[in-house]
């Protein structure tokens, strides 16, 4: 028992000799006395000056340093300025031969960065460049090597620091950094760090605040965030737990506006088995909310991801006003109020798939999946949308104006807007050879340029520069289409196929729809195929080849009328005039059919025929796209009666005629007036007709000199012949005559 309790006594003895030697030691020995040596040391390590201009002072329960007013200059120039640095540690764990820092404080600390206008930033040159060893005179002896350090023996190798710290504070810090090339400025200032309990394996409260201000833009974030932090004894587990970050931004970006952005939520990281989470993770931006639960596993080029992702009903409009943008005009001021997006994420490695995507748009929605590939970047959507109305998001038509006689500027910028621009590429190739594509969009509705198409459905594919419009199908105007089209920008010339097929699409409500054009009716047939090259409109225009066969079955003009052309014709023919009234104002027609050869910027037609009542419609005639003119010669080939006016009555002469019609203008002149009776070509008609009526007269002067030549030989038969000899003869003449 006295062994024992001479052991405590001593052991006893060991600790106070101990704590009395530590402040012997830190009241007789005055730190400020070494300021030059450490002032010595750092210049000579690094190309920094350091001042020490405050006092060094020691504490001693618990036991710490605090430097205060230090300065670092670099090349004559402030480089880190620190207004105060304390470091404390536990005497007890001095004691126990396991150090713990008590405190950590560190205040008022200013570093000012400088990259000047070649990139090189101040910051590289606080360490001298190397130098080789210095070469010694002849003669000397080679200096000795320093002694070596040796590795720690024993269990003190091992034994992992317990750095438990009670308080880590750091207030009033700051970081100026200038870039000289580009004039820009970013300032972050009033950094504040408060730890307290920090605790291995535990979990500790940490708080932070800061600004963050750039000049170019002017631009400014005030951001403070509060969490519970865990760090596990082998730093390879972390999580973050109660996250309540709050950021208030302001500048340019945001129109001057004040702008808040909201974090919350918690996430967890694993490094030695590459694993993260993300729980109930919520930010909020002004209208919008965005919240996830996603677990990743795999750090590298394939991780595995699986939760889900929702971003809560939101207005475009008010977002877009909160953060100070310009607002989206649309023709309806009613869109973009409410936006939603929901998807589960999932996949195998390397590869995020989007189950259960649901998107809202306004009054529609779109259902459906997609997945990404992280390796190439492929991207595969399938989406089913209900009704949309796309003329809704367009912007607002413009209102004409017409600009005074004493004002000339809107004239002179309707002039300026008129002149031609610059032909850039419609395509960046580098670009569309990245892509990897399959997707496949449907909507059951869709109102685009006012045309109603219902059963819309769209595949697009995409791999190594050749696009592929697999399928554009739908149902319009009680008839239906389908067209394929094959981009192929593996080369610079990129080339353009295009085929298209059109089933009774009923044309009347169509180009009402479309450019309240009401001059034609019927069903139109249509079967396009076109090849062309290049990545401008002009190439497209220039290159362009293909045909086009078309037919309309059971329609009419409906803003003219053919039969009162082709009746002009035949009244001057008649050398009559035609009434005023009983005209319609359309023109019905059957089985109108033709082709368009596609020959670059020109469309040329030479088999246009359709059946209309007593009449056949013939043409032929160019369309010339640069300029959108047309140059159309048709006829009118009279088969029949036509009309009940008398002065537009068949006769003998204008059987089988042709009364000619001219179709010359601009599309973008009034339709109604493209058409017209060609009365230079009616001179060719009526030498026709002429020559009708000269053969009609010449044989209507054959029958009678016949008639009177047979009543002259059968009297003469009479007088000389008997009568059944007289028959005879007589029979046979008639067959000569007749002949």
């Amino acid at each position: 028992m006295k062994a024992v309790r001479y052991l405590v006594i001593a052991m006893v003895a060991v600790i106070v000799l101990t704590a009395v030697a530590i402040a012997i030691a830190v009241a007789v020995i005055d730190p400020n006395n070494y300021k030059p040596q450490i002032e010595k040391a750092v210049e000579d390590a690094t190309n920094l000056d350091i001042l020490l201009e405050g006092d060094i002072d020691w504490s001693f329960i618990p036991l710490g340093l605090e430097l205060n007013n230090v300065k670092a200059m670099l090349d004559d120039e402030r480089f880190v300025k620190l207004d105060q640095l304390v470091a404390q540690v536990s005497v007890l764990s001095l004691i126990r031969m396991s150090p713990q820092v008590n405190t950590f404080v560190l205040d008022g600390l200013d570093a000012r960065l400088v990259m000047d206008k070649d990139g090189n930033g101040n910051w590289t040159r606080i360490m001298p460049e190397g130098e080789s060893t210095p070469v010694a005179d002849s003669g000397a002896q080679p200096a000795e090597p320093a002694p070596q350090e040796t590795e720690p023996t024993g269990d003190s190798a091992s034994t992992p620091l317990n750095f438990n710290v009670e308080n880590i504070q750091i207030s009033n810090a700051q970081v100026h950094f200038d870039d000289l090339a580009t004039g820009q400025s970013v300032v972050l200032e009033g950094v504040t760090l408060n730890a307290s309990g920090i605790t291995l394996g535990q979990t500790f409260p940490f708080e932070l605040a800061f600004r963050v201000a750039t000049s170019q833009p002017q631009f400014a974030v005030d951001g403070s965030l509060r969490a519970g932090v865990m760090v596990n004894e082998a730093l390879n587990q972390f999580a973050v737990s109660d996250i309540n970050g709050r950021f208030d931004m302001s500048g340019e970006p945001f129109g001057g506006k004040s702008v808040l952005a909201q974090i919350s939520g918690s996430a967890t990281a694993d490094t030695e088995n590459e694993s993260a989470s993300l729980e109930d993770l919520t930010v909020n931006l002004a209208d919008l909310t965005l919240t996830t639960n996603l677990n990743v596993n795999g750090f590298g080029d394939a991780p595995q991801l699986s939760g889900n992702l929702r971003v809560d009903a939101f207005s475009l409009k008010k977002l877009l006003a909160a953060l100070g943008q310009a607002p989206i005009e649309t023709s309806d001021p009613e869109v973009l109020q409410t936006i939603a997006f929901a998807t589960a994420i999932s996949g195998p490695a390397g590869k995020v798939a989007l189950d259960n995507v649901n998107i809202q748009l306004d009054d529609t929605t779109f259902t459906g999946n997609g997945s990404y590939t992280l390796a190439n970047g492929a991207v595969a959507l399938k989406l089913q949308g209900t009704s949309l109305n796309a003329d809704r998001y367009l912007p607002p038509a413009e209102e004409g104006t017409t600009a005074s006689n004493g004002d000339a500027e809107p004239a002179a910028a309707t002039a300026q807007s008129q002149q031609p621009q610059p032909e850039s590429d419609l395509l960046p190739l580098d670009t569309l050879r990245t892509l990897a594509l399959n997707i496949q969009l449907g909507l059951s509705e869709l109102i685009a340029s006012n045309l109603t198409i219902s059963d819309l459905n769209t595949v697009i594919t995409a791999n190594n520069g050749l696009l592929k419009l697999d399928d554009l199908s739908g149902k319009m105007y009680q008839g239906q289409f389908d067209a394929q089209a094959t981009l192929d920008a593996r080369s610079n010339t990129p080339k353009w196929t295009i085929s298209s097929d059109v089933a009774n699409i009923q044309t009347q409500p169509l180009l009402m729809d479309l450019a309240e054009v009401d001059m034609l009716t019927g069903g139109a047939n249509l079967d396009l195929n076109l090849t062309t090259s290049g990545n401008r409109i002009s190439a497209l225009r220039d290159n362009a080849n293909g045909a086009i066969n078309f037919n309309l079955a059971e329609g009419s003009f409906t803003r003219m009328n053919l039969t009162r052309m082709a009746c002009q014709g035949i009244a001057l023919a008649n050398q009559e005039s035609l009434g005023a009234t009983g005209w319609e104002t359309t023109t019905p027609f059957d089985d109108m059919r033709g082709s368009l050869k596609i020959d670059g910027n020109t469309l040329t037609n030479t088999d246009l025929t359709a059946a209309l009542a007593g009449m056949k419609l013939e043409g032929d005639g160019t369309v010339d796209l640069a300029q959108s003119a047309l140059d159309y010669e048709a006829g009118l080939r009279i088969v029949g009666e036509i009309h009940r006016d008398p002065a537009c009555r068949v006769t003998d002469y204008v059987q089988n005629v042709v009364i000619p019609l001219e179709c010359r203008g601009s599309f973008a002149d009034d339709p109604a007036g493209l058409c017209s009776f060609d009365g230079s070509r009616f001179r060719d008609t009526l030498k026709e007709i002429a020559a009708n009526a000269a053969r009609a007269k010449a044989q209507e002067e054959i029958d009678r000199a016949t008639e009177r030549a047979e009543s002259r030989v059968t009297e003469e038969l009479e007088r000389h012949m008997d009568s059944e000899s007289a028959g005879q003869v007589r029979d046979a003449l008639k067959g000569l005559f007749g002949q």
